[in-house]
């Protein structure tokens, strides 16, 4: 197909807001619902499919941009309809809901490229993995010590390897909920614990010791990933077998480069639905890799898995508990984790995934 005849014809977006299955917060915040935004681009009879979860206003940024930028161009010249998308919003901001809605739309564009030319995301960005590992997340500091337990255990029973909890609410109480998690889920799993930046420096630290006797390995956001300086204090006294991760924030490429600079991470994480779509993840993939930092992907698991089977040596995707459920509901084409790893179905086109707009028209925005 030449690019003259997969010019984009049509952008449509939606939001809707669905409620959690019950109260949850973690270290620096607390929330009851979470809003889904979706992109629809149509060239050439297909439709590209793209979406974030973040603030209903990112619906109306992104119909502003796809009017300005995308109408009347080559759907396979993502490069520059993103570099378009970019520049659009300079005097807007390029981070926060400007950065997210540009990012949608790129997922869209990838995912529309995919079905243009007959291939699955995963095909069309070449893979280095056939499926990538999973961890189950959630855990979060609302829960009862039952609530818990259970979810981390459903996921160890269900062949999650890795699991993560939040903490940080009440310092206190961490040490004594991450040893509820350590019996809850054996010895052989290995235990996650994300504080979401809620720690002071010298409480982290002092907290990273007492984790270390239940085993944790990985110490997400133990100070906020705004602080280099701190957060590096952490990655460089941390327990020996325990990896400091950080970088879910991060809008654009000079985000994850100072982050490395500063060495303050043994573990990047990206989020695609973030940090400029696909094209901004494999950046971001390009950059950890020079510095010989593992990459690892942040929520939205049935989105992030085709980038991930891209990026040799990839650590793992997030399974965040309420993206899970939300994409599992409203996604025909949602693929359940199989022993603790997601693969992607190559024979269905781009994310393989089909939006149930009829399901999710109760929670509109």
């Amino acid at each position: 197909m030449k690019s003259t005849e997969a010019l984009i014809q049509d952008v449509k977006t939606a939001a809707f807001t669905v409620p959690t299955a019950s109260p949850e917060a973690d270290g620096t915040l607390s929330w009851n619902s979470t809003t889904l935004v979706i992109a629809e681009i149509r060239a050439a009879g297909n439709v590209g499919l793209g979406y974030t979860y973040g603030h209903k206003a990112i619906q109306n940024v992104a119909e502003t941009l796809a009017t300005r930028c995308l109408y009347k161009h080559s759907a396979f010249d993502i490069p520059e309809l993103h570099s378009r998308l970019v520049r659009q919003v300079r005097n807007d901001g390029s981070h926060g809901v400007t950065a997210m809605a540009i990012s949608m739309l790129d997922i869209a564009l990838w995912d529309l490229k995919a079905k243009l030319l007959g291939c699955a995301v995963s095909a069309l960005l070449g893979r280095a993995n056939e499926s990538v590992a999973i961890y189950g997340s959630g855990g979060f500091t609302s829960y009862s010590d039952t609530q818990l337990s259970k979810q981390l255990d459903d996921w160890v029973k269900a062949g999650a390897r890795s699991v993560k909890m939040k903490v940080g609410s009440d310092p206190v109480r961490d040490h004594a909920r991450v040893k509820v998690a350590r019996n809850a889920i054996g010895s052989s799993v290995q235990l996650y614990v994300d504080a979401n930046g809620a720690y002071s420096r010298k409480q982290a630290l002092s907290l990273a010791d007492d984790f270390a006797e239940q085993g944790v390995t990985w110490f997400e956001e133990p100070v906020s990933s705004d602080c280099l300086d701190e957060l590096r204090f952490i990655t460089e006294r941390a327990p020996s077998g325990m990896e400091i991760a950080a970088g879910e924030y991060g809008y654009d490429v000079r985000y994850f480069q100072n982050m490395l600079d500063a060495r303050a991470v043994d573990i990047l994480q990206a989020d695609a639905t973030r940090c400029g779509g696909f094209t901004g993840f494999m950046q971001a993939a390009t950059i950890a890799a020079s510095y010989g930092v593992p990459l690892s992907a942040h929520c939205a698991p049935s989105l992030h898995l085709h980038a991930a089977c891209a990026v040799p040596g990839f650590r793992n995707v997030e399974y965040f508990f309420d993206h899970a459920r939300i994409e599992e509901e409203f996604f025909d084409g949602f693929m359940a984790p199989i022993d603790g790893r997601l693969k992607p179905d190559l024979s269905r086109l781009g994310l393989g995934l089909v939006f149930k707009r009829q399901d999710a028209q109760r929670f509109a925005a």
